[in-house]
């Protein structure tokens, strides 16, 4: 079975050409590089300068052989949509001017357009993409549902990168840098103290820990040893197999006791997306 193709997000596929642009193509124009101005919505704060580099270079090479995608801002004025880096290169390649292709967007078409581009090129950190997921839902009202609709991942996808955001910013700032990975952050996230997470962000740096081993040190850290119940008596294998099937299919930490007269099954999350989660994979999916 032939791998299944990433939805390019709503809309994007008309906004930018699969094929190489002619003269003939609707909205199609060379406009001066200064008369476009750069997407206020742009969710990528920081440029890899030794790619822009290469980009320039290529650039004065080649020239620009996709154009920018922009909107009307008045006369003779444009504002970017997507293509940044490619203006920016473009700029300092030298040139006087562009390709543009330019289209009709709302400012939501704008953040949504300018995010897809850049996910599929991979162009932000985590914590951009998450400002980018959040914004859209604060601002624009979207559910976690048609934000993941709109960028081509799944809704837990997104809820997972959105979680990122309640890191502390002395966790924030490694990852930004890409001193830690998305999946060392979300580790550190069952950690609900700050000291204890910059005690496991030292060892993941000293030791240079993989992710399944920082979330093997995190559960040494928030769960009882194997075996174990709270009143240290043993538990049966029974037990703990059904527990890892819980913990499992919920994604997240699960305790469970059993005595013969019943038992206790915790459920833990660590934000209201993760609560939303869990909601929906037992009762289905209905809004809270």
């Amino acid at each position: 079975m032939p791998p299944r193709k990433r939805g390019l997000g709503k809309g994007l596929g008309a906004l930018i050409p699969t094929a190489p642009p002619t003269a003939e193509s609707p909205g199609l124009r060379s406009v001066p590089v200064g008369r476009i101005t750069p997407n206020p919505r742009q969710p990528r704060h920081n440029i890899d300068l030794a790619g822009l580099e290469e980009l320039t270079a290529s650039i004065r090479e080649h020239g620009l052989i996709q154009p920018l995608i922009v909107t009307a801002a008045g006369d003779d004025e444009y504002q970017l949509i997507a293509g940044e880096r490619r203006w920016a290169a473009a700029k300092l390649a030298g040139l006087a001017e562009v390709p543009v292709l330019v289209k009709d967007a709302t400012p939501q078409q704008m953040l949504e357009l300018a995010l897809v581009e850049n996910i599929q090129r991979a162009d932000l950190n985590p914590l951009e993409e998450a400002a980018a997921y959040r914004q859209l839902m604060d601002e624009f009202g979207l559910t976690q549902e048609e934000v993941a609709g709109r960028v081509g991942k799944s809704r837990v996808a997104v809820a997972n990168t959105v979680r990122l955001l309640n890191l502390p910013p002395e966790v924030q700032a490694p990852l930004a840098a890409g001193e830690i990975t998305e999946g060392h952050a979300r580790s550190l996230l069952r950690l609900d103290d700050l000291p204890r997470q910059m005690a496991v962000l030292r060892r993941i740096r000293e030791r240079a820990l993989s992710v399944r081993q920082t979330e093997e040190l995190v559960r040494r850290l928030v769960e009882p040893p194997a075996g174990a119940t709270p009143s240290g008596r043993p538990r049966s294998p029974e037990t703990e197999a059904l527990e890892g099937r819980f913990r499992q299919a919920l994604g997240t930490k699960v305790a469970l006791t059993r005595s013969k007269k019943g038992g206790r099954l915790v459920i833990y999350f660590y934000s209201d997306e993760e609560l939303q989660g869990i909601y929906e994979n037992i009762v289905g999916d209905v809004p809270l």
